[in-house]
């Protein structure tokens, strides 16, 4: 309707144009005459109706093109509403699909759950019928009782007191047990993930601990220049170095004695070189050990700043370096104490790795934690007190300090790297291979390790295994029940460890039994 409206006005607007010309046409040639003026009124009007004609036409067009874009309108709205029309249909009926679904789920799960009711009320049932029997057993128990042994109910009511006691205490036992070997096995189970992971790269070697050293001698003969004139050669030695030279029957060999380590590595060096001289003589013996303990004191600095570098612990002091290359030439129970050292410091920072503790301090504390058994002939106590003084004395962390000293309890661990490094100096004395004891040793804590677990009552035998490293332990069975035997397992282990030196752990196992034996005839 707005087209054609627009259309008509058009038309209009040209016709009143047309008219407004001719009439301005007609004042100006009024002179030209009448016939003039009509002729060019007609020229007007036939050329105003052509251009309505061609104005109509234009319009009709239009209204045609409005139209067709109109119904291609309609009929593109027609197919977006049939397309979400159908794209709802298909969700409503994927949505009534999943309902039904659904619904045949909870058909099923009311379905066994009526089931299953079914059954703990059958089961009921069969329970009300067993307390009744149970409870039917009970009075006829307490009748026999009562005529079997004369009792009354409350004579009765003890002896069934009695009989509950000792099954609690079994089942507590049984219980106890269960809970400990659970506990235990998870707390192995993690222990042995971060220990294996500690000691999986480290190894240390093994040196054998003795306190004597043998110098080879190209002949027999040599035995006497060093001995000299009157013993003048080896009292010359013996008061430079502060060692004892055994000069005996073994073939081509003497032997040097101290248990200073240093002194004896020194003695071997300075008189390696006399023999290889061929000049033996007091000067020449003191020049040549003066030799030997700028060597050694030599060997002693390198070694100390190679275990440095090893661990990566750069930056102490001089004297803590020059003491930590002194464990190069101590051992314990065949253990070099210098190997001992870096294997515990790798282990230690490993450990804080996985436990997310200070690495830096675990590793450092590891490293000087036997610092204090370089000195430890020279100043009096314990080399874990010692050790931490010393540390202390050249501006050591405080918590390392506490490690060092802490490593035996001595001293209560102030922080978990300190926990740590006694675990893993632990770890590396007690791995297969890492020490062992001198024979006499062995005999006497085997036959310790007997006397504490005989020391208890109820104990029938005990038998030390597995090179000492074991005791089981055989109670009386009418004497100790099996709780009493879990107690005497813990008792016995304390008792141990109070009174007890050792390398590694000592395993405790309580032994109880019963045996009933009769003969056929």
């Amino acid at each position: 309707m707005s087209g054609l409206l627009a259309i008509i006005l058009i038309i209009l607007f040209s016709l009143i144009s047309a008219g407004v010309a001719g009439f301005f046409a007609y004042n100006r040639g009024r002179e030209s005459g009448v016939e003039g003026e009509k002729r060019r009124m007609q020229e007007l009007g036939q050329s105003a109706e052509e251009r309505a004609h061609h104005i109509l036409a234009e319009a009709e067009t239009n209204i045609k093109q409005q139209q067709l874009a109109l119904k291609e309108q309609e009929v593109q709205m027609h197919n977006e509403v049939e397309s979400e029309l159908s794209r709802r249909r298909k969700e409503i009926d994927r949505v009534e699909s999943r309902l039904q679904d659904r619904q045949e789920n909870i058909d099923k799960r009311f379905e066994q759950i009526e089931n299953r009711e079914r059954k703990l009320n059958q089961r009921q049932s069969r329970l009300d019928v067993k307390e009744k029997e149970l409870d039917t057993v009970e009075e006829q128990f307490n009748a026999e009782l009562e005529r079997i042994g004369n009792m009354s109910q409350g004579e009765a009511q003890q002896v069934l007191l009695a009989q509950v006691e000792k099954h609690s205490r079994q089942e507590m036992a049984r219980t106890i047990r269960e809970v400990e070997a659970e506990v235990a096995d998870e707390a192995d189970r993690r222990a042995r993930e971060i220990v294996t992971l500690a000691i999986e790269r480290v190894a240390s070697e093994h040196v054998s601990e003795y306190a004597v050293s043998t110098v080879s001698l190209p002949a027999d003969e040599m035995k006497g220049r060093i001995i000299g004139r009157q013993g003048r050669n080896i009292r010359a030695i013996e008061q430079a170095i502060g060692v004892d030279l055994v000069v005996d029957d073994t073939p081509e060999a003497i032997i040097i004695s101290s248990f200073d380590p240093v002194r004896r590595e020194i003695a071997r060096i300075a008189l390696s070189k006399l023999v290889a001289d061929g000049r033996i003589h007091p000067a020449r013996i003191e020049k040549e050990v003066e030799k030997a303990q700028q060597e050694v004191e030599m060997v002693i600095r390198e070694a100390g700043e190679q275990a440095l570098i090893e661990t990566g612990t750069q930056g102490l002091h001089r004297e803590l370096q020059r003491l930590l290359g002194r464990l190069k030439f101590r051992t314990s129970y065949g253990q070099n104490q210098l190997n001992h050292a870096i294997e515990t410091a790798h282990i230690a920072a490993i450990i804080a790795s996985e436990l997310h503790a200070n690495v830096k301090i675990a590793r450092l504390g590891g490293l000087l934690h036997d610092i204090g058994k370089a000195v430890s002939h020279e100043v009096d106590g314990p080399h874990a007190i010692v050790g931490g003084e010393i540390a202390r004395r050249y501006g050591v962390n405080e918590q390392v300090v506490n490690c060092i000293a802490s490593h035996h309890g001595e001293v209560e661990p102030e922080s978990i790297e300190a926990v740590i490094v006694a675990a893993a100096d632990a770890i590396s004395g007690a791995r297969p291979g890492a020490r062992r004891e001198s024979l006499e040793t062995y005999i006497k804590r085997v036959s310790a390790l007997e006397e504490i677990g005989n020391s208890f009552e109820g104990v029938s035998h005990t038998y030390a295994i597995q090179a000492g490293r074991e005791i089981r332990v055989l109670v009386r069975p009418e004497e100790l029940d099996d709780l009493a035997a879990i107690q005497l397992s813990k008792n016995i282990a304390q008792k141990i460890e109070d009174n007890m030196e050792y390398p590694g752990q000592i395993r405790v196992t309580v032994i109880r039994e019963t045996r009933s034996v009769e003969y056929a005839k």
